[in-house]
């Protein structure tokens, strides 16, 4: 089960516990009850957020059909991210006396055409932005809101306001240029070649930020952030924000 879902039978125990007050407690649609217990239920949600396991082939698992599927997957998204919604931090969280290092990431899609702001000139493919933030020894800190892909990560880190918290210190790439960040020395216009002391404090800097591509390697072993998201456009965001909570909530145990 926890190849299948990121969870040990304990751990899903545990985790139903904190869903089933957000259930309802009768299961009806279109006057049928539902096939699947409460705990199967979240075991094949899990299994899709932790996979990108298409609907059709959990249908099969199951012994459902997909439309049902395709509703319990809608339905507990939300119910995770109501009931594990304590579990992430805010900007709030972020220890003023602490240094944090800063990367972002996007989280691929289709390529919706109804929808060209998704679109990242970057990575040349279409999906949303996040943010992520860990401390010096690699452990997760804060993730934004998803962000349009097009977001420069500059943009997106401003508009998350955690900058202006005050008191902590961020690293990050050259793409965080002129925010206040430690960043990477550029050349100035004209200049052929970096000091060597800017080159070493530059070395210094992507040794430092190791930790936070670890970060982001290790949230995205949730293969639903990894890989083409293939559920409607609105439902996009809602997904992201409840893997982050099943994230945070499983490093908490």
């Amino acid at each position: 089960m926890y190849a299948t879902t990121g969870f040990t039978y304990r751990q899903i125990l545990d985790l139903t516990s904190l869903m089933r007050p957000f259930i309802p407690v009768k299961q009806k649609w279109n006057g049928r009850r539902m096939k699947l217990t409460i705990h199967n239920q979240i075991v094949a949600t899990l299994a899709y957020l932790r996979n990108n396991t298409t609907q059709d082939e959990l249908a099969e698992r199951f012994d459902v059909s997909q439309p049902t599927i395709s509703r319990i997957i809608t339905r507990l998204t939300s119910v995770i991210e109501r009931a594990l919604a304590d579990w992430v931090p805010t900007g709030d969280d972020l220890d003023p006396r602490n240094s944090y290092i800063v990367d972002g990431t996007l989280v691929p899609a289709w390529s919706w055409s109804d929808y060209p702001e998704d679109y990242s000139g970057k990575h040349h493919t279409t999906g949303l932005n996040l943010q992520v933030a860990c401390d010096t020894v690699g452990r997760l800190a804060w993730i934004s809101d998803p962000l349009p892909g097009s977001t420069h990560d500059a943009k997106a880190i401003r508009e998350s306001n955690i900058l202006e918290k005050g008191g902590a210190s961020y690293v990050g790439d050259k793409g965080y240029i002129g925010l206040g960040m430690i960043t990477p020395i550029k050349k100035k216009p004209g200049q052929i070649h970096l000091s060597e002391r800017d080159k070493v404090f530059n070395r210094e800097i992507h040794e430092i930020r190791y930790v936070i591509e670890r970060a982001i390697s290790h949230l995205k072993n949730w293969r639903i952030l990894h890989t083409d998201y293939r559920r409607p456009h609105r439902t996009h965001p809602q997904t992201i924000t409840a893997v982050i909570s099943l994230h945070f909530y499983k490093l908490s145990l």
